[in-house]
């Protein structure tokens, strides 16, 4: 299981792309460009009927072109999404899961050229099969892997307050906890059946500390971290749904009573 670093440095744990989708998604990116070089080929015909020099020249410029220039711009432009990768619903993400650079997409697409086309993707293969996150050569040279963006996500599970936290969540002092960080802990919460239990309690200590912050008093000694996140955000959630259901009341109080006013007029 791959690590995910979200914005607000919370590590994570995200599936990479399995081999099969991928393979299909180099495949359709293999078409594209092999296609794209053929008709630049084509259409750049008259320029090897002069010397030798020029039509070597032009040859290598196009093939490079094609098959590592515009791959580069366009995984750079799309934050790692080429043609294949978007039909299939991958992309290329850094190893800390941030945006991939131009830098990195050169690095991928140049080692590309030699492991996919030069070696009909055999390379790649192996590649992909030894390492741990599916890697092929170009994501270890440049520090990427790619993951699906189409892996089903349990993060619209509502947090479930422990029986044993109720009372100590509904007394404590809950502060303007930010969206981001709220976020990471049902990511947490979401995933946390998946995680290696080392992940599990490193992921877990780091949330439950930012938490902590916003929170008085302190959870009963010996709260486990995901305990501590779902009651927090269960008893956020439960406040957030009394305000708004306290202001439904009032605003049709007032509605009621402006009706009563025409009424009477």
């Amino acid at each position: 299981m791959a690590r995910l670093v979200t914005g607000d440095a919370v590590v994570l744990e995200l599936p990479p792309a399995g081999l099969a989708t991928r393979l299909v998604a180099v495949v359709i990116d293999v078409v594209v460009y092999a296609g794209s070089l053929i008709l630049a080929l084509t259409v750049l015909a008259p320029l090897f009927l002069l010397d030798a020099a020029t039509a070597g020249a032009v040859g290598i410029l196009t093939v490079v072109t094609c098959l590592v220039v515009v791959p580069t711009v366009v995984e750079a432009a799309t934050r790692g999404r080429s043609l294949g990768k978007f039909a299939l619903g991958l992309r290329v993400v850094r190893d800390d899961g941030g945006a991939i650079r131009t830098r990195q997409a050169f690095v991928r697409q140049l080692t590309g050229f030699g492991e996919i086309y030069a070696t009909s993707g055999i390379i790649t293969v192996f590649a992909v099969l030894w390492n741990s996150r599916a890697k092929r050569l170009g994501d270890m040279l440049a520090g990427t892997y790619v993951v699906s963006e189409r892996t089903p996500l349990l993060g619209s599970a509502m947090p479930v307050m422990p029986p044993w936290l109720e009372g100590w969540a509904r007394s404590a002092d809950l502060g303007r906890i930010p969206g981001p960080l709220a976020l990471a802990a049902r990511t947490y919460l979401s995933r946390v059946a998946m995680m290696t239990p080392a992940a599990r309690a490193e992921v877990g200590t780091r949330i439950a500390a930012e938490l902590a912050a916003f929170v008085a008093p302190p959870p009963p000694a010996g709260t486990p971290p995901e305990a501590f996140a779902s009651a927090v955000l269960a008893e956020r959630r439960r406040r957030d749904l009394e305000r708004l259901a306290a202001e439904r009341a009032q605003l049709d109080r007032l509605s009621d009573l402006t009706a009563r006013r025409r009424e009477r007029v």
